[in-house]
């Protein structure tokens, strides 16, 4: 998606350590319009895969997946990091390393919302290691729900998150993929 590679060529920046900053665009402050857009383009590529339900985790894949259910005409569930009194006893729970935290981060889904009978159509804002969205796979299986395919904003390749979810066997699609940081440059591959 050349819009969101010019963004990030733009307003992105390399904190070293492989850590992009976004913030200003995604994932703090939100460009509702690039992220409505980035998400009818995600929809578009997973048109076929007929998900019932979107799932991210909190809170910064919230906005594309947002949009990427709206289009889809779906609903959107996110993966809470705390879990709340209102859910249920039981819930789906796994744990996630965050890079930009530096700790492991649970990821909780109420079973009300994700059953057996679902297709299930991950969206994140990054694709970098794949450990979040390994986690999010795992809490798919664990409901019974059937994976349909995973989705990203930003992909850096060069941390093997593609290949962490390669044995998952379902289509993996990124927006930007980012195949190295080099000072203040971000350079990019080629669309998957």
């Amino acid at each position: 998606m050349d819009e969101l590679k010019e963004r990030i060529r733009r307003d992105g920046r390399n904190l070293g350590h492989g850590i992009l900053k976004v913030d200003s665009f995604l994932t703090h402050q939100v460009d509702l319009l690039l992220m409505q857009r980035a998400g009818q383009e995600l929809a578009r590529q997973f048109t076929g895969v007929a998900a019932t339900k979107v799932l991210t985790a909190e809170i910064s894949g919230i906005a594309p997946a947002a949009f990427t259910a709206l289009a889809l005409g779906v609903p959107m569930i996110y993966a809470r990091k705390v879990r709340p009194i209102t859910m249920p006893a039981v819930v789906y729970e796994d744990t996630a390393p965050s890079h930009t935290k530096g700790t492991m981060v649970s990821l909780i889904v109420s079973p009300e919302f994700m059953t057996s009978s679902d297709r299930i159509l991950i969206i994140d804002d990054f694709l970098a290691t794949g450990q979040t969205i390994a986690a999010l796979a795992r809490i798919v299986k664990a409901s019974g729900a059937a994976l349909v395919g995973i989705g990203s904003c930003i992909e850096k390749s060069f941390e093997g998150g593609r290949a962490l979810l390669h044995p998952l066997n379902v289509p993996i699609h990124s927006l930007a993929i980012i195949d190295r940081l080099d000072g203040p440059e971000v350079i990019f591959g080629d669309e998957r």
